[in-house]
């Protein structure tokens, strides 16, 4: 049986089964969403939905899903399912699902009757391609089976109504048609491997409801159009596969580029190997340039991100090349950013304050996984020039204090990566000299001294040591409280509230804690932040704690770092245990992941989301598959395979 397999008593039950949603990619921005029994849930979801340039920075849904009839001796079974007011599914085609696996490629198996129907899913590697393959399994009669595509053709930010504006007509082409309901769209051109006939009948389909939108406070109702239907016959045994995509393809051509899809593709039998999955997922070529992307559906490619979640969604599962190619590419980009440029950045938030820390901290993953000889040549003098570019006071948002610490304003526009705002300003504005940037800068200063000193200049490094001490001294005396960190320190305030962000002092390479405090800031976030889903943003003892991710968009806001776990942050977490817990500290880690692996059957299959509640029974939320989240965890699973190698 496969691993993330899924039975008739769950995918029949509505209350289960669309809580669950599934991803593919194309690694060049295309994706296809949907929930496991196809029945949209969110504006984001498609069966085709890709970026277009040319008319704005977002993705855009063209084809938004694919109903299926079965047809034998003239009797009709709809496999489609969508939601309407009231509550009301139709036409509750769920209820022919006997099963659904994920094992390669997701594979839903339906029965009617005395007909098996199995439908495999993939997106053609960076081409917006989606390829739909239908097996008929077992039939004891002649079988035709009937496609209504519904079209959407708008941004996955707005949602669409019937109107006049649509072009309704239709070109053929080889076993299939193109269509573009609007200027400025490219055609969508739906093909089949066989012989089919087409009806045309553009109808539109009213008042389909996203439910998941509901909840967030959106609009949340849309209507599509129909622009007909495709019907063909089906012999036992046979294949027919469907395509969508923007240019026109050989239908001959189809079978054949199935089975080239098929040997890109990797088992999903672990853990480990669903992750590697779901991190390939992020990738996105543009032109000669690859990002990470920061998650699904919403996300674009954010620099912190990118930058933290690397290592993981590449070192870890073997993917130097992209390593290489995406981190050029942000290398690239902030460069031009060091050299005064402000505008015209793909990569979003790149004046960030901790952007260049964290950069430096992706490299110094880098210098382990490879040699620190290797990273001191290739970057050595990279990691010089951030150093100079924030002592020289040239960020716009980062400034050296004579004390030897770094100082972010955060009160009129969020510093850190607790970012969310209310009426444009931070919800939680933690300014000053704040906990994570500056042991982030700390380990700079020393890793930096390291490349240094490895490139032949003592004297350079000792000056990067000199000032790495001062520094330390400087974040013992502004952050310790006795019994752990301050979050952030501005002025005579001192901000007391229990919160992750001061795991990064002990979890980095270099600390500027000893280790008896090491050990006292573990143990403090370890009683009061530790979830079997990751840390609590903000401990339950506070005042302000607000665990549950739910409501209208100000008040998931007010509640997003004020109490909600972040799995991505379980990565520091388990890094710093081991640091000071060694071997012994192995099997507690071991326990704490089994707590994430059943995630990976819940919100997204095979992926991690965002974050979770902060209280039991710690329910998914924000984006389904986010970067950070499956980078960390696939890092934590490295650092256990290391620890079993000592």
């Amino acid at each position: 049986m496969s691993y993330l397999n899924f039975d008739k008593t769950l995918l029949i039950n509505l209350e289960k089964s669309l809580t669950k949603e599934m991803i593919r990619t194309n690694r060049a921005g295309a994706y296809n969403i949907t929930t496991l029994i196809d029945c949209n849930t969110r504006k984001y979801h498609g069966q085709l939905v890709m970026p277009l340039p040319d008319i704005d920075d977002s993705n855009h849904v063209l084809l938004s899903s694919l109903d299926e009839t079965v047809i034998q001796h003239g009797a009709e079974f709809n496999l489609g399912i969508h939601k309407y007011e009231g509550n009301n599914y139709s036409p509750n085609g769920h209820k022919y699902i006997r099963q659904f696996d994920c094992e390669m490629i997701s594979r839903t198996i339906y029965r009617v009757g005395g007909v098996i129907l199995s439908k495999e899913r993939l997106l053609v590697s960076f081409e917006p391609r989606v390829l739909i393959k239908y097996t008929l399994i077992e039939a004891h009669s002649p079988t035709l089976l009937r496609f209504k595509p519904f079209l959407a053709f708008r941004s996955v930010n707005k949602l669409t109504q019937e109107n006049n504006l649509a072009e309704t007509s239709y070109k053929e082409i080889q076993d299939g048609i193109c269509m573009c309901l609007y200027d400025n769209y490219p055609n969508l051109c739906m093909q089949f491997s066989k012989k089919s006939t087409y009806s045309h009948q553009p109808i539109w389909n009213k008042n389909i409801e996203y439910y998941k939108e509901q909840e967030r406070g959106y609009e949340y109702k849309e209507d599509l159009l129909v622009p007909g239907f495709f019907e063909l016959s089906i012999k036992k045994g046979e294949s027919v596969i469907f395509s969508a995509g923007i240019s026109e393809i050989s239908p001959r051509k189809l079978h054949k580029l199935w089975e080239e899809e098929m040997t890109r593709r990797n088992n999903r039998t672990d853990m480990f190997s669903c992750l590697k999955n779901s991190a390939e997922q992020f990738y996105k070529r543009v032109g000669d340039k690859t990002y990470l992307l920061a998650g699904y559906p919403w996300f674009g490619a954010r620099a912190r991100d990118q930058f933290i979640a690397l290592t993981g969604a590449t070192i870890t599962i073997g993917r130097m090349d992209y390593f290489e190619t995406i981190l050029e590419t942000g290398i690239a980009e902030l460069k031009r950013f060091m050299d005064g440029e402000r505008t015209g950045f793909k990569l979003q938030a790149i004046d960030d304050p901790d952007v260049l820390l964290w950069l430096l901290w992706t490299i110094q993953q880098y210098a382990k996984a490879t040699s620190l000889n290797l990273a001191a040549t290739r970057f050595g003098e990279l990691a010089s020039e951030i150093i100079a570019y924030i002592r020289k006071q040239n960020h716009p948002n980062l400034f050296l204090h004579n004390n030897g610490l770094l100082y972010v304003n955060g009160t009129e526009r969020p510093a850190t990566w607790m970012n969310a705002i209310e009426n444009g300003r931070p919800i939680t504005p933690r300014t000053g000299y704040v906990v994570e940037i500056n042991a982030l800068w700390y380990n700079a200063l020393k890793f930096t001294s390291q490349l240094t000193r490895e490139n032949g200049n003592d004297h350079a490094a000792d000056l990067f040591d000199y000032q790495a001490e001062i520094a330390r001294e400087a974040f013992i005396k502004t952050f310790w409280n006795g019994t752990y960190l301050y979050d952030f320190v501005d002025g005579s305030y001192n901000d007391w509230e229990v919160r992750p962000n001061m795991i990064y002092a002990v979890s980095l390479p270099f600390s500027p804690l000893d280790k008896q405090q090491q050990k006292s800031v573990l143990d403090i976030t370890t009683r009061e932040l530790l979830t079997p889903k990751g840390l609590r943003t903000l401990s339950p003892k506070s005042g302000s704690y607000r665990p549950t991710y739910i409501g209208g968009q100000l008040e998931r806001d007010r509640n997003y770092h004020n109490g909600p776990v972040w799995p991505c942050t379980f990565g520091a977490f388990s890094e710093a245990y081991l640091k000071v817990y060694k071997q012994s500290g192995k099997s507690f880690i071991e326990r704490m992941l089994t707590g994430i692996e059943v995630e990976l059957t819940e919100l997204c299959i095979g992926s991690l989301p965002e974050l979770f509640d902060g209280n039991p029974p710690y329910k998914g939320h924000g984006g389904m598959s986010f970067a950070m989240s499956v980078a960390e965890i696939l890092r934590v699973l490295d650092l256990l395979k290391k620890y079993e190698n000592t």
